[in-house]
């Protein structure tokens, strides 16, 4: 009966998944970072991306059970980077969803996870690139994660409700994606020769559109948390969430 739950709430992310639609708008989008800036970013990305394969590994050795809730995660984080409103020249805004299972797997996951969403959006759907591959992968799947499972430690310590810990995490942890894309952005393209003031232009533009989206994510996540707490509690104990 959980598991029928469960496969209720993932219908609809496989329903979107099985029949993409063409998009037009990206992350930072292919060609937009020169090669320096592309192979750097892929360089700092790539550890935390191994690492993450191998934290997969010993969480489902652990819990084979949570299997198909990392399947879950992934396709909440493809489904909700994929809804995109146009931003800043040569990027947008979308929610990252990486808040989930970076609370419920741990961050190394969601950075292996992650940099799968990004390759497929980039390969698929044109949103993204493989050349920005390694920058979007460090703000998505790395100070995206690391935030949000940072916050909700935080937050769970300080004896917050689980779904204001949820909210929280996810919240920020969108917001902090973005504070990193619009200084990655900022290091690339300084204004007039001052990279400070490039980013203060980039981070103004992103906070138009990014804040209430941030809060969108946060309540989404909070929902989709609320029902695998409730149909899935086994997987999260053996998962030590």
């Amino acid at each position: 009966m959980k598991k029928k739950k469960l496969f209720l709430v993932l219908l609809p992310m496989m329903v979107v998944l099985a029949f993409p639609l063409p998009v037009s708008a990206m992350h930072i989008m292919e060609g937009y970072l020169s090669a320096g800036w592309s192979i750097s970013w892929g360089v700092i990305s790539l550890p935390f991306v191994i690492a993450g394969f191998f934290a997969i590994k010993k969480k489902v050795d652990k819990s084979p059970k949570s299997l198909i809730l990392l399947a879950l995660c992934g396709a909440f984080a493809f489904l909700l980077s994929a809804l995109k409103m146009p931003s800043v020249t040569g990027s947008c805004s979308h929610a990252t969803g990486v808040g989930l299972g970076a609370i419920i797997f741990g961050p190394l996951v969601m950075s292996a996870i992650s940099s799968i969403v990004l390759l497929f959006q980039a390969v698929l759907l044109a949103h993204g690139g493989l050349t920005t591959l390694g920058a979007n992968v460090f703000s998505m799947g790395i100070v995206g994660p690391f935030v949000t499972f940072g916050v909700y430690m935080l937050a769970k310590k300080s004896k917050l409700s689980s779904g204001v810990a949820v909210f929280l995490a996810a919240f920020l942890g969108d917001i902090l994606t973005y504070v990193t894309t619009s200084w990655q952005l900022a290091f690339a393209f300084p204004s007039n020769g001052s990279v400070l003031a490039s980013a203060v232009k980039f981070l103004s533009i992103f906070a138009l559109t990014q804040l209430p989206l941030a809060v969108v994510e946060g309540l989404v996540t909070v929902m989709i948390f609320g029902v695998i707490e409730k149909y899935s509690s086994e997987a999260l104990v053996e998962l030590a969430v």
